[in-house]
C-alpha cells in the first residue's frame, strides 16, 4: 500500500488574494439588481403585515395548541411523550394528580419556547393521546422580549384550529 500524494489547490496568488471569486459574485448580484430594476413586474412582493399571505403550504403546521375534552379540560395526561420526542427540548411539563377520574395526572405546568422550536412535528406524532395539534394555521407571532415566545397552558388552550382547516 503505497503513499497517495493529494495535489493542493489554491498555491497560485491569483487563488490566494480571492479577489477574483469576490468579482464574480459581484458581477452576478449587479446582474439581477439591473435586471429587476429595468423589470419589476417579475418581483413577488407583499406589503407585509397589511396584507396577509393567503397561499402557504397545505403542509405548514403552525403554532401548538393543546386540545381539550368537552368539559374544557385538557386531554393531556403528562405522560411526557411530547418533550421526550422534541428534539429541540423545548417543551417544559411539570406533573401533577388528578382527581377528576379522566386520567391520573395532568400537566400543572406546560410551557413551549417558540423561539426553540424547530416546528418538526415530532411532538404531535408522538402524543398518544391526541392533546398537542399544530394545526392553528398561526404563522406570525411577534413580542418585543424573549419571554413572551415562552408560551403556557392557559395560551396553547386558547389557540384554535384555523378556519381554513376546519372546512377541509
Amino acid at each position: 500500500m503505497g503513499i497517495k500524494i493529494v495535489p493542493r489547490h489554491g498555491k497560485s496568488l491569483k487563488d490566494k488574494l480571492y479577489l477574483p471569486a469576490i468579482a464574480g459574485g459581484m458581477k452576478t448580484t449587479f446582474k439581477h439588481f439591473v435586471k429587476n430594476l429595468k423589470d419589476t413586474s417579475n418581483l413577488r412582493t407583499m406589503s407585509y403585515p397589511e396584507v396577509q399571505p393567503n397561499d402557504l403550504n397545505e403542509r405548514y403546521r403552525g403554532v401548538h395548541r393543546l386540545t381539550k375534552w368537552d368539559d374544557g379540560s385538557e386531554k393531556c395526561v403528562a405522560c411526557y411523550m411530547c418533550a421526550t420526542a422534541c428534539p429541540a427540548n423545548c417543551i417544559f411539563i411539570d406533573a401533577q394528580e388528578r382527581f377528576d377520574g379522566v386520567a391520573e395526572k395532568r400537566p400543572k405546568q406546560f410551557k413551549i419556547d417558540l423561539l426553540e422550536c424547530v416546528y418538526c412535528g415530532y411532538c404531535v406524532e408522538a402524543c398518544p393521546c391526541d392533546a398537542i395539534r399544530m394545526d392553528t394555521g398561526i404563522f406570525s407571532f411577534t413580542g418585543s422580549s424573549r419571554e413572551e415566545f415562552v408560551v403556557d397552558k392557559d395560551y396553547l388552550m386558547s389557540n384554535e384550529r384555523s378556519k381554513d382547516l376546519n372546512d377541509g
